[in-house]
C-alpha cells in the first residue's frame, strides 16, 4: 500500500532518512519526535516538562498537517531517559489528551542526542 509523507511547513531537516509522518489508508504514523529546534538542537535542557510540551506541539503539527487533530491519536510510544521525569511528562501529557486517553507505553532508555529527556512516536487514525 502506498503512503504519503507528511512534512509540516517550516519543518527542519531530519537527523536521519525519515519523514516526520507517513499517512497510509487513513492511518498516520508520526516518527519519534525529540525536543529539537529546526536545526536539530535540543531545546529546554534539563526541563522535562518543557521538552514534553515541545515534542507534543511538534507531533500536533504533523497530525494537523495530515488533516487530523490530537483527538485522532490512538497510540503513543514514549521514551524517557530517567524515571524521575515521569511525573513532569504526565502533567503536560494530560493537557494534550484531556478526554479519552490514547493507548501508550513508556520505557526508560538512552536517546539519540545528549540533553534530550523525552521522545514520543505516535499513531493517529485520520478520518477519510
Amino acid at each position: 500500500m502506498p503512503f504519503a509523507p507528511v512534512i509540516p511547513a517550516g519543518s527542519g531537516k531530519p537527523l536521519a532518512p525519515y519523514s516526520p509522518g507517513a499517512l497510509a489508508d487513513g492511518v498516520l504514523y508520526v516518527s519519534g519526535t525529540l525536543p529539537f529546534d529546526k536545526d536539530n538542537n535540543v531545546m529546554h535542557l534539563g526541563d522535562a516538562a518543557a521538552q514534553t510540551r515541545l515534542v507534543l506541539e511538534t507531533i500536533k503539527g504533523v497530525v494537523e498537517a495530515a488533516g487530523g487533530t490530537m483527538a485522532d491519536v490512538v497510540m503513543n510510544h514514549i521514551f524517557l531517559t530517567d524515571w524521575a521525569n515521569y511525573a513532569a511528562l504526565n502533567a503536560v501529557y494530560a493537557e494534550y489528551f484531556p478526554g479519552d486517553k490514547p493507548a501508550r507505553y513508556c520505557i526508560q532508555c538512552g536517546l539519540v542526542k545528549p540533553g534530550a529527556l523525552v521522545e514520543i512516536a505516535t499513531v493517529a487514525h485520520i478520518g477519510k
